[in-house]
């Protein structure tokens, strides 16, 4: 029987819930054959909205924005280090943007079957609701979402995977 799950998307945030769904997704493509990418999105609209609220100046804008291309970097690092301890091929990939937007577009040019994120922090109001990216992508994404949770059963099936 051929899997309905051929391309995998893990969305990595730079958040410990992300590199437990990353774990996972590992098993999963391990499981299933599935071709793996971990994605990590540079939030620029927020700095946008930063700087246009006087929170920043510019300076200080560009200055974060490398702070995060460069815990992006760490975290897709981290990412591929898991991979190749446990033998598995991953992708892994960044870009610059708005959250959701840059989440929907890949999914859709590169054809993915399943989106995989961590476990979505509590919503305290419905403006925080509104302003979750990671939930909106996982609305509006054309394929699949799985959402992650018990971080100490996902590090067990991690764990068992050998090399």
């Amino acid at each position: 029987m051929n899997s309905p799950i051929k391309k995998i998307m893990v969305y990595i945030d730079g958040s410990e819930q992300s590199i437990t769904a990353a774990q996972y997704a590992l098993c999963l493509s391990k499981f299933t054959g599935a071709d793996l990418m971990a994605f990590y999105v540079i939030n620029t609209k927020a700095l946008d909205d930063l700087l246009k609220a006087r929170i920043f100046l510019k300076e200080e804008q560009m200055d974060y924005e490398r702070d995060l291309e460069e815990d992006a970097r760490r975290y897709l690092n981290h990412v591929r280090e898991l991979a190749r301890d446990k033998g598995i091929t991953i992708e892994t990939r960044s870009a610059m943007g708005n959250v959701h937007r840059e989440i929907v577009k890949i999914i859709k040019e590169e054809g993915f079957d399943l989106l995989i994120i961590g476990e979505l922090s509590h919503i305290r109001s419905r403006r925080d609701e509104f302003y979750d990216e990671t939930e909106r992508a996982m609305r509006i994404v054309p394929c699949s979402v799985l959402i992650v949770k018990d971080e100490d059963s996902v590090w067990e099936h991690y764990e068992s995977l050998g090399k």
